[in-house]
């Protein structure tokens, strides 16, 4: 099991710009689910990853991907926070997130990602 982490601004920059997977994946309640919309996973049939073990898994993948990550702009307020975050391959392709967490005991509960990329 991985040990959580409260969760904020700055330590989600840290960890998602640092391409640390380990780190993202403990500010997760283990019940917890990142909902994500994109091209491939529209508003009528998102994509749900539940849970702390699958969702360890999904940012794996994505920390292991070669490109850089950039979190530009993180607000809070309240159970809330939400970030943007700008990606960008070797190949030049990007891709633009954004990204609206709830929290509970300063772990997230709910995560939905709105993602868009180069095409």
């Amino acid at each position: 099991m991985l040990r959580t982490k409260a969760v904020d601004g700055a330590a989600i920059k840290q960890a998602i710009e640092g391409r640390d997977g380990k780190m993202l994946a403990s500010f997760y309640a283990d019940d917890a689910v990142v909902r994500v919309i994109d091209r491939n996973n529209p508003p009528s049939k998102p994509r749900d990853v539940r849970g702390r073990q699958a969702i360890a898994t999904f940012w794996d993948d994505i920390c292991s991907r070669a490109m850089t990550h950039q979190v530009d702009t993180t607000i809070a307020e309240g159970s809330r926070l939400a970030f943007t975050q700008a990606c960008a391959y070797p190949d030049g392709t990007r891709v633009f997130c954004a990204a609206i967490l709830e929290l509970s005991d300063g772990l997230i509960v709910r995560q939905t990602v709105v993602q868009a990329w180069d095409e």
